[in-house]
């Protein structure tokens, strides 16, 4: 398993520089100009020393050698440095954002925990609800309870987040008044009110995400779990006497996890990416919609920072989604 480890973190290197280069290069081919809102008063002359400041003058392969240099040496010995009180960083140019002027990875810095709160909330509990629903509804097949999951699986996979958010929002804040339609990003939690407070704006954006997220990952989990109940081994263990909680919870949800185990872990990188559509409808100030502002921006170190990042996740969940194959499945050995 070290070895298999070992030999694909390895062959992720070169898999991440040929991602970032084609993100690099499509960002590049993109039409939209970083200075397109400057002002037509400003004078030619000063609107070039601008593109010149932004390191839009050089050739597109320095600046990605700049790029890189500044993402896989710099950042890390910048945080080091704020870690560990060292200076090793100073004098050296940090990734800037064309759009608010600062630090990229200041301003994620500043986002991730909003995107955390919220999506990342919203997955842990869609995880929480799917599996137990996919195990009752396969074990119980064509139940009222199955039937039941099946309908509301369909209706949350079939409907786009961002029509289920509008009609949480007409319903419940506009009509009924229960929650808030937008999610104050500045409220900070210091006694319980203030925890309430933040519950009920976080309800709508994580019921409406957690929906969408328990929709497929039940359907998986009651197919998986339908295909082992009719193996050889699960009439063996209830030949051998074993109770049925046993054999459904201890044999066949094991086996049965290992299909799921790749679309929880691919999912993953959805929390640190934010759902961008959602954020947007519920106005939370996260990664998707700092991803979308700086789109809309021409931002292309912050649209290359973000989207590169995300690249790294799923590498690494995927990485992470093999190995627990092997821990669930002996059978599985990668040397």
């Amino acid at each position: 398993m070290l070895t298999f480890t070992l030999r694909r973190l390895l062959l992720a290197v070169p898999t991440l520089l040929f991602i970032s280069l084609v993100i690099f290069l499509l960002l590049e081919a993109s039409p939209g100009d970083p200075l397109g809102d400057v002002p037509l008063t400003v004078p030619p002359e000063v609107k070039e020393r601008m593109r010149e400041a932004l390191g839009l003058g050089q050739a597109w392969y320095i600046r990605y050698a700049l790029w890189l240099k500044q993402f896989f040496w710099v950042e890390p010995l910048y945080w080091f440095d704020g870690v560990f009180g060292t200076a090793f960083s100073d004098g050296m140019q940090r990734i800037i954002s064309f759009q608010s002027r600062s630090p990229v990875f200041d301003v994620i810095a500043q986002r991730l925990p909003q995107t955390l709160t919220v999506v990342g909330m919203s997955y842990l509990v869609g995880v929480l609800i799917a599996i137990p629903i996919g195990i009752i509804s396969a074990y119980r097949q064509y139940s009222w309870f199955d039937q039941l999951g099946t309908f509301v699986s369909m209706v949350g996979f079939s409907m786009p987040t961002f029509f289920t958010g509008v009609v949480m929002i007409i319903v419940f804040a506009v009509n009924l008044q229960w929650f808030p339609s937008v999610y104050d990003t500045t409220h900070r939690v210091t006694d319980w009110d203030s925890f309430m407070v933040q519950v009920r704006q976080m309800v709508m954006p994580v019921t409406v995400l957690a929906l969408y997220n328990a929709a497929q990952i039940s359907r998986f989990m009651r197919a998986s779990m339908l295909d082992n109940l009719g193996q050889d081994y699960v009439r063996t263990a209830r030949a051998k006497g074993l109770s049925e909680r046993v054999v459904v919870l201890k044999h066949v949800l094991r086996n049965s996890l290992i299909p799921v185990v790749t679309v929880i872990a691919l999912g993953l990188p959805t929390v640190f990416g934010g759902a961008i559509i959602t954020e947007q409808v519920f106005k939370v100030n996260g990664l998707g919609q700092l991803l979308i502002s700086a789109i809309h921006a021409n931002d292309i170190p912050m649209v290359l920072t973000l989207t590169f990042l995300f690249a790294i996740l799923i590498v690494l969940f995927t990485l992470i989604a093999d190995i627990l194959y092997g821990v669930l499945d002996p059978r599985i050995r990668y040397d």
